[in-house]
C-alpha cells in the first residue's frame, strides 16, 4: 500500500510540473479588440467569473461569441504546435485519458465560447461546475492554468475542432 501511494504521489508531482507552461505575456495583436483594454475592462472580466454568472453552455470568463463559421488549417496548425508544447503531456487527442480526458469529440459536447473560457482560465470554472468537478474526481489533477493569451487560445481550439472533423 505503500508503494501505491508513493507512486500516486510520484505521478501527480509529475502532472502538475510538466502541464504548467511557463506564463507568457504575449502582446494581444493589434487586430484584436483587446489590444486596448484598461483596468476597468479587467475589473469587469474578473467580476463576470462570480459563480452566480455562471452559464453552463458558456462557463466563467469574456468569451461570449466566438466565431467558428469558417475552419482555419493555419490557425489549427499553431494551435496543435502549442498543444504539443502545453497540453499533449495531458492529454490526448482520442477519446483516451491520460492525465486528463481525451480531446476527440471535445467540440461536439461543448461551446466554443465553454472551451475557450475553460482553456484560457480554468480555476473559476473547476470551481462551480459540477461536470469539470467530476472530472476531477475521475483525473484527480486539477487543470493548470497554461497563461494561453486569447490568439493561443484561439488556436488550440481549431486544433480541437480539427480532431473533431472541421474542414
Amino acid at each position: 500500500m505503500k508503494l501505491l501511494k508513493t507512486i500516486a504521489l510520484a505521478t501527480l508531482t509529475f502532472a502538475l510540473f510538466s502541464c504548467g507552461g511557463d506564463k507568457q505575456t504575449d502582446s494581444i495583436p493589434s487586430g484584436s479588440t483587446e489590444a486596448g483594454a484598461t483596468a476597468a475592462d479587467e475589473s469587469t472580466a474578473d467580476a463576470a467569473k462570480s459563480p452566480a454568472d455562471y452559464d453552463p453552455n458558456r462557463g466563467l470568463g469574456k468569451h461570449d461569441n466566438v466565431d467558428v463559421s469558417k475552419f482555419d488549417p493555419a490557425m489549427a496548425a499553431a494551435g496543435k504546435k502549442l498543444a504539443e508544447v502545453k497540453c499533449t503531456s495531458c492529454h490526448k487527442t482520442t477519446d483516451e485519458k491520460l492525465v486528463g480526458p481525451g480531446w476527440a469529440g471535445v467540440t461536439k459536447r461543448q461551446t466554443p465560447q465553454w472551451i475557450m473560457n475553460f482553456i484560457s482560465d480554468p480555476d473559476p470554472m473547476i470551481d462551480v461546475d459540477p461536470e469539470l468537478q467530476k472530472q476531477l474526481e475521475l483525473c484527480l489533477v486539477r487543470m493548470p492554468n497554461q497563461g494561453l493569451n486569447d490568439t493561443e487560445a484561439r488556436e488550440v481550439l481549431e486544433y480541437m475542432r480539427e480532431i473533431d472533423g472541421a474542414k
